[in-house]
């Protein structure tokens, strides 16, 4: 695509979904299938050579799903355009910079139904066989949308490349976790593959590691969920055939280990703390200087702080301190310093406990002396 000058900006198109020439004509194609004209839901990916489908979505008043780049703070954002939006205002909104301004975020819990899929691609074959960046994102995306129920398995998957993108590829490249697609648009022909080959079925744990689901915060999420409901969660660092695996049991205590192992040593060696649960609390923090502190509330009533606390660990968001205020249905964690704090929030984001979403954000009332003001009234740690 660079040598022959089909590539556009960005350039160059190396190790991303290459944006082309003719991109927009092929993405305008969308509006003659059938199946987009049926639909009212889209999850459009949020690469530059679909921004195309993104603007005729929106021009058609369906609701626009765009994936959270390299999904770092959530699945979905929303692309709601201000009341009486304007064509060049729906364009902006199609941008990747209009999905910042343009959006709000779509959780777990939300009741969402994706008609139609549309996803990038370096390159595809007319069998409906499809290779991305190499980083799995699609894939991990569809899987967790099916395992929220957000598409049925008969849900359609569009993609649109340039003509010289549809190529042959082996089926023994694509394994079991790998997307495959309904319809290939490029600027000159419409595709229907007839792909009967099975999508994923909901994300294959096995085939995930510490590594990415460290990355991928709301993957620590839907495994909670995943193991709260009895399935096999088991990773792939787990597993009895990986060199030097991990035990499951094991897992909350590795990962409490490696991520608060300062915070542990800090707050051991300081005088006069106690201890509730596994959360060290202390009434001295000259050593860590100014905590930050994250604020959970909507906890169910009758929720034990230890449900809360194995959460926690389950996310590996443990506290330096932790304020259980169950009654009032909130409780308060802190951290050693803010890039921790907003970790830990985007990890927990859609938390479910007892079948309720928790709130989980920064707090605005940061702790003084081991208290914090609430409603004007100072509370010691309980």
């Amino acid at each position: 695509m660079e040598a022959n000058n089909l590539a556009d900006f960005p350039r160059p198109v190396h190790h991303r979904i290459p944006n082309f020439k003719g991109s927009h004509q092929a993405c305008h194609a969308v509006q003659e299938l059938d199946i987009f004209n049926r639909t009212r839901e889209v999850k459009v990916d949020p690469d530059k050579p679909l921004e195309g489908v993104r603007l005729v979505t929106l021009q058609a008043r369906k609701t626009l799903l765009v994936p959270t780049p390299r999904l770092r703070t959530g699945l979905f954002n929303k692309i709601v355009p201000p009341p009486g939006a304007t064509k060049e205002i729906l364009r902006i909104c199609a941008t990747s910079q209009g999905v910042k301004d343009y959006s709000v975020p779509i959780g777990l819990d939300a009741k969402v139904q994706v008609d139609l899929v549309v996803v990038g691609s370096v390159a595809v074959s007319e069998k409906g066989w499809r290779i991305g960046k190499g980083e799995g994102f699609a894939d991990m995306e569809y899987a967790m949308m099916v395992s929220m129920g957000a598409i049925a398995e008969d849900t359609p998957i569009v993609t649109i490349v340039h003509d010289c993108q549809v190529v042959d590829i082996a089926e023994e490249l694509l394994d079991d976790h790998d997307l495959t697609v309904d319809y290939i648009l490029t600027p000159t022909r419409t595709i229907k593959t007839g792909c009967k080959r099975p999508k994923p079925r909901g994300i294959i744990w096995h085939k995930i590691s510490y590594e990415i689901l460290e990355r991928i915060p709301i993957l620590k999420n839907l495994r909670y969920r995943e193991k709260q409901a009895g399935k096999d969660v088991i990773l792939k660092d787990e597993h009895p055939d990986f060199p030097n695996a991990r035990k499951p049991a094991d897992s909350d205590e590795n990962a409490k280990t490696g991520n608060t192992k300062l915070q542990t040593e800090s707050a051991s060696a300081q005088i006069g703390h106690r201890h509730v649960g596994n959360d060290s609390l202390s009434t001295k923090s000259e050593t860590h200087g100014a905590l930050t502190t994250v604020y959970v509330g909507n906890i169910p009533p009758g929720t034990r702080v230890s449900e809360l606390k194995s959460a926690l660990r389950e996310f590996h968001a443990s506290s330096l301190r932790l304020s259980w205020q169950g009654a009032q249905g909130r409780a308060f964690l802190d951290y050693t310093d803010k890039m921790t704090a907003e970790s830990v929030v985007s990890s927990l984001k859609g938390l479910n406990l007892r079948g309720q979403t928790l709130r989980v954000e920064m707090a605005k009332n940061q702790r003084n002396k081991g208290q914090v003001e609430i409603n004007g009234q100072r509370n010691k740690y309980e």
